[in-house]
């Protein structure tokens, strides 16, 4: 494949919901040239409370399929970039993903603590993650580097994830898991929150409506979309809008879990309708054909 034919290909985007779908919003909003193949691992959501192993497995298997991928899903689909939209995936996995796919450009995810440190006013922030990414050497590199005397708080909202991936932007239950998160962080000072999970951006109305006008909320997916960007000028697979056909090209949507709880979301989370095709786990691998996992069964019953 040439250059200018892989610029063609489209941008893999991988999470474990619909977390992910924050960051793809920004892609299209900032390339709508591009492509871009979403997959969904609702299989395994959340991963967050998963061994770091155990999700780097998975994300090596979602990886494989974007770029070694052929068949009816995957008829000339082969992504050119991949990127790993999900935090805890990126703590546990993305060194080990350049590693093994050296030639495959990753984009992922880091808690914005930088910026945050940077400008907080009162020297505390808060920062709402995952178990699995407040874990990783990532997060921890980071707080090191750029959060030397901050105060930085942070919380795992336990239940958030299922409350999102639900649809549940402002239930009671959601109200109530952010506010626990949030009351004590603000009762010691914090001036910013960073949301460590792609999908807490889906809330930050609810958590802005917590926290008051005068707490800055970071939402990190602009941010990586513009990283998105620089790696393509880099390796020349941006897509420019004189090749292939026009603008606001195709988004294919993947899960392997039940299609019909992502394609409920879509309208309200990217802003138009959309199809979801399920692809399924077999022995660690990502098939278009074969029965479902107990775990994407369970997943299906429950939505």
């Amino acid at each position: 494949m040439t250059t200018s034919q892989h610029s063609l290909a489209p941008i893999g985007v991988f999470d474990s919901g619909v977390g992910g779908l924050s960051v793809l919003r920004e892609i299209q909003a900032q390339y709508p040239q591009e492509d871009i193949l979403y997959l969904a691992d609702q299989a395994h959501v959340p991963y967050g409370f998963r061994p770091l192993d155990q999700v780097r497995a998975f994300s090596e298997g979602i990886t494989r399929y974007f770029v070694e991928q052929e068949g009816e899903v995957a008829a000339g689909w082969r992504a050119k970039l991949v990127v790993v939209a999900c935090n805890t995936a990126s703590a546990a996995a993305l060194d080990y993903l350049r590693c093994v796919f050296p030639k495959v450009p990753f984009v992922g995810m880091e808690p914005a603590v930088k910026p945050a440190a940077e400008h907080t006013n009162t020297g505390v922030v808060g920062v709402l993650a995952t178990p699995a990414t407040f874990q990783g050497a990532l997060y921890a590199s980071v707080v090191e580097r750029f959060a030397s005397g901050v105060t930085v708080l942070q919380d795992t909202c336990p239940g958030l994830v299922a409350q999102i991936e639900k649809g549940d932007l402002d239930g009671e239950e959601t109200i109530k898991i952010l506010e626990r998160a949030l009351a004590p962080m603000l009762e010691q000072g914090i001036d910013t929150v960073v949301l460590g999970c792609t999908h807490y951006p889906f809330v930050i109305p609810l958590i802005q409506q917590i926290v008051g006008a005068e707490v800055r909320v970071i939402d990190p997916a602009p941010a990586v979309a513009r990283q998105v960007g620089r790696l393509l000028d880099a390796h020349g697979l941006r897509r420019l809008s004189g090749e292939g056909l026009v603008q606001n090209r195709s988004i294919r949507y993947l899960t392997t879990g039940y299609p019909v709880s992502i394609e409920s979301l879509l309208p309200r989370f990217v802003g138009k309708h959309g199809k979801v095709q399920q692809i399924h786990w077999v022995d660690e691998r990502l098939q278009e054909k074969g029965g479902m996992t107990a775990e994407a069964q369970d997943f299906s019953r429950l939505h």
